[in-house]
């Protein structure tokens, strides 16, 4: 029986290292990772690895650019789940992935406690699955609350 794809994307900084958290989730999974800094290959053990041009709503052509390049990974790890923690590489990873007949998960971030990012709302917009990591926030936006996980 074939294990199960995970793609594991996010941005750098915070939400790389909330993703590196869930790692324990993905056990018994082929997961690949992508994310906007080269650098962080190292920190995946040898697991295949990805990168994407960062980016953000205030810089749009490399958010095009962006775009391109995670439809490109998504085309090529052809993975069966999308788990992103943010941002915006996140929220067209599941866009694309969506699009492409892939189930995809968006998990805020923690610091997320008064109001979800624009990346979560935008996936809930779109029919996505948000998870929020406080249950009032869950209780308001339609964003679903199982634990505060990372």
């Amino acid at each position: 029986m074939r294990r199960p794809r995970v793609l594991a994307l996010s941005s750098g900084g915070g939400h790389w290292i909330q993703l590196l958290r869930l790692r324990p989730a993905f056990a018994g999974c082929d997961v690949v990772f992508a994310t906007v800094d080269p650098g962080n290959e190292i920190m995946i053990e040898g697991a295949e690895f990805h990168v994407f041009p960062d980016a953000n709503k205030d810089t749009k052509v490399a958010l095009i650019k962006s775009v391109w390049a995670i439809w490109g990974v998504l085309r090529r790890v052809k993975p069966d789940v999308i788990v992103s923690t943010g941002a915006a590489g996140g929220f067209f990873a599941v866009l694309i992935g969506r699009a492409m007949g892939t189930r995809g998960v968006f998990i805020d971030s923690i610091a997320n406690a008064q109001t979800l990012s624009v990346s979560a709302r935008l996936v809930l917009k779109t029919g996505g699955t948000v998870y929020t990591q406080w249950p009032d926030l869950a209780d308001s936006t339609g964003a679903q609350y199982l634990g505060a996980v990372i």
